[in-house]
């Protein structure tokens, strides 16, 4: 059997039904300084080393993660042509 049950409603709805804390302030904050630290970044060796710096885990959390993107990017079309094929022996 499958269920789908969709809801219509803000983030800040869905946010406090949830029961998860307000973190606008502190995201404002980390926005700030990270806009007033890219502000002298004049090329993008120097973008990169800033970015490796504030990740988390520095250089091998960005490769965990682009790992995890790719990942998620093949399972996703891995799952497409499935589909694709699957409907066309279906129309055979």
């Amino acid at each position: 059997m499958k269920v789908n049950v969709e809801v219509e409603c803000t983030p800040e709805e869905a946010r406090r039904f949830l029961g998860l804390p307000d973190v606008t302030r502190a995201n404002d904050v980390y926005v700030d300084a990270i806009a007033k630290a890219m502000q002298g970044m004049n090329s993008v060796d120097q973008l990169q080393g800033f970015a490796k710096q504030i990740a988390p885990m520095g250089e091998m959390g960005l490769k965990l993660f682009q790992q995890f993107v790719e990942q998620g990017a093949g399972a996703a079309m891995a799952g497409f042509k499935a589909g694709a094929s699957g409907s066309e022996k279906s129309k055979t």
